[in-house]
């Protein structure tokens, strides 16, 4: 009988766009190969920041202004309200053991939680701490993480905002192994999206699922012992931070839209 892969995720429980995410994925595995034991599920934090909630919504209404704030904060009371699809929610109805109270997933404590599912391997989807060696090397196939961008370039956050805001005609996902940098380490899988006149919005649930089936490859790869690792060169890469408030003004000059 052929063994199992066994994954561990650890994400956030962003309001947006991971549960839908998370969803496709739980759902496409190749479940006689890939089996998800635990989820470590971290409080939430939508475009890139990880603050309180007052600090995070003044600093959404001043870098992206009221009409953003607006739509965002009607659809972050809705899905409070509405729990259904929520990444708890999914992880719950597909039946995978949660984690939901870890603060800093690279103490020893958490590493032993984590770790006491026997994964294999740990997947990072919009996981957002900075994971160190000692939770990096725990699972014996190590960890991946999975970026919305082609690495090398727009290392860091909210690469769809910086791709339509450059002009980018194309964008795409990157499934790479985690090292102690910023998505620095080897790239498994890389898969392209066009961009056309999509807002951000729509290029991220895009990216996203391209993400999830890229994902799902690589961890076959890894079960098959089949994968091949390509170079993530630190000349050739750019590294884009969180926006500022001129950022925001010249992606809208240049007619790009959030939603």
């Amino acid at each position: 009988m052929e063994t199992k892969l066994r994954a561990g995720i650890i994400t956030q429980a962003d309001p947006f766009y991971l549960a839908e995410a998370i969803d496709y994925l739980l759902g496409s595995l190749p479940s006689d190969h890939i089996e998800v034991v635990v989820a470590v599920v971290f409080p939430g934090s939508p475009f890139g920041r990880r603050l309180g909630f007052k600090d995070k919504a003044v600093s959404t209404l001043k870098t992206f202004g009221p009409r953003f704030f607006l739509h965002y904060g009607l659809r972050f009371a809705y899905c409070r309200m509405h729990p259904a699809k929520s990444v708890m929610r999914v992880l719950g109805l597909r039946r995978i053991p949660t984690i939901t109270d870890i603060r800093n997933a690279n103490a020893e404590d958490s590493i032993e939680r984590i770790m006491a599912y026997r994964p294999d391997i740990l997947v990072s989807i919009g996981g957002n701490q900075i994971f160190k060696n000692n939770l990096i090397q725990a699972a014996p196939k190590g960890m991946l993480n999975l970026h919305t961008s082609l690495l090398p370039r727009y290392r860091g956050l909210m690469p769809t905002f910086w791709v339509l805001k450059n002009g980018e005609r194309e964008t795409g996902v990157s499934v790479f192994v985690v090292d102690e940098g910023i998505d620095s380490g080897d790239i498994l899988v890389q898969r392209r999206v066009p961009i056309h006149r999509q807002t951000q919005a729509q290029l991220i649930r895009e990216t996203k699922r391209v993400g999830m089936d890229a994902l799902i490859e690589a961890l076959m790869a890894i079960r098959t012992n089949t994968m091949t690792r390509l170079p993530n060169p630190s000349e050739s890469s750019t590294y884009v931070k969180f926006p500022t408030r001129a950022d925001v003004k010249e992606f809208y000059r240049r007619g790009k839209r959030f939603f």
